[in-house]
């Protein structure tokens, strides 16, 4: 009512007869544009922020701050839009040039303001809602999703724009399907790692630092998840690149999960004339003072025992402790190697060489005999 009573009011003083009033009332809606723009971006989004601030989620700031400047960018229009289209008559050749130039600096508007929020949207997923580590593995895949929809959300503002101007989109959209068929074709082998790179990084199941042993015997420290390739350091210090087609169809082992903590996994054998009480308990003391004592060993774990089978030469057993991590295993079970032999040492405990016991007939002469071994070398 207001609008249609002033400009009712406006014709009645005979105003809108004046050579004038065209571009006055263009000026009015451009400024009022303006104006209205500026109060938006300066005072009610400022007002939105900090009632953002308020609330225990993050998003709603987020989204305030990247949609800031389109909004205010499509107010403007809305303002330009009614200087140039008010002067107009609906009978005007040039009113539909000017509905189609606005409608597609509308659409594209509205792009900008999807495509921010969307971004805003991910960035505050990634930092609110994964770890920490998972988070810098999957920086990449992110970077990768913000590119696509930037892609996919702008090539859509265009279509729609070509559409609004009398550019006919199926043709151009058949060949971007054809075209698009080829590219995969073409660059298949880069999809399938690009596939296997974000399976890899939204999986989660390996990240940077930890060590890993593939089914082809390539081990060592993952240095960096791309969203084409794996990048690990070996224990000489090289470097190797595994593209992750390859990467996600292995059978993978990751020592640093699902916790860092690794057994220390020992054999042994003692002679059957040793007591095996005896042995038992030495290498019970063995183990319990040692993860006692050493930093690496994990003392809540406790220490295992216990005997495994009747070996050609010895009784073999078994004994494993914890380690704190994959490299502590390697101190820790030459510490338990070492101290196991000192003490079955002073035990007298005796791990056995292999032996062989001959059954011979009664009457069969002795296999060797030195003393005829000597008369022949002489």
């Amino acid at each position: 009512m207001g609008a249609g009573w002033l400009l009712g009011q406006v014709a009645l003083a005979g105003l809108t007869e004046q050579p004038w009033f065209d571009a006055a009332l263009a000026g009015v809606c451009a400024l009022g544009g303006v104006l209205l723009a500026a109060l938006v971006h300066l005072a009610v989004v400022p007002l939105l922020l900090r009632l953002a601030h308020k609330t225990p989620s993050d998003l709603d700031n987020r989204l305030a701050r990247a949609v800031r400047w389109p909004i205010s960018l499509g107010i403007s229009l809305i303002g330009f839009y009614l200087a140039a289209r008010l002067p107009l008559d609906a009978a005007s050749p040039q009113l539909g040039l000017v509905n189609d130039v606005f409608a597609s600096a509308g659409i594209m508007t509205g792009a900008s303001i999807i495509g921010q929020a969307l971004v805003a949207g991910m960035d505050w997923y990634s930092e609110a809602w994964l770890s920490r580590a998972t988070r810098g593995t999957i920086t990449h895949l992110f970077r990768l999703l913000r590119r696509v929809a930037f892609v996919l959300v702008y090539g859509l503002g265009a279509l729609l724009v070509l559409d609004r101007l009398g550019i006919p989109i199926n043709p151009l959209l058949t060949s971007l399907g054809l075209g698009g068929l080829a590219v995969a074709l073409a660059i298949q082998p880069t999809l399938a790692n690009l596939f296997a790179g974000t399976y890899v990084l939204t999986e989660g199941v390996i990240s940077p630092g930890d060590y890993i042993a593939m089914e082809g015997g390539v081990a060592g420290y993952v240095i960096e998840v791309s969203w084409r390739s794996t990048r690990i350091r070996t224990w000489e210090n090289n470097l190797i690149v595994i593209p992750n087609s390859r990467f996600a169809e292995t059978i993978l082992t990751n020592y640093n999960e699902p916790e860092p903590p690794v057994n220390v996994y020992l054999t042994c054998g003692v002679s059957y004339e040793s007591d095996l009480r005896r042995v038992e308990q030495a290498a019970r003391e063995v183990m319990e003072q040692l993860i006692a004592a050493d930093p690496n060993g994990v003392q809540e774990y406790g220490a295992w025992f216990g005997f495994e089978s009747f070996g050609d030469s010895n009784v073999n057993f078994w004994l494993f402790i914890q380690a704190k991590d994959r490299l502590a295993t390697f101190e820790l079970q030459s510490a338990l190697i070492r101290d196991l032999h000192a003490r079955f040492d002073a035990e007298g405990i005796v791990i056995n060489y292999p032996v062989r016991v001959l059954h011979l007939p009664p009457n069969a002469p002795p296999p060797f005999d030195a003393r005829n071994f000597d008369a022949r070398a002489q």
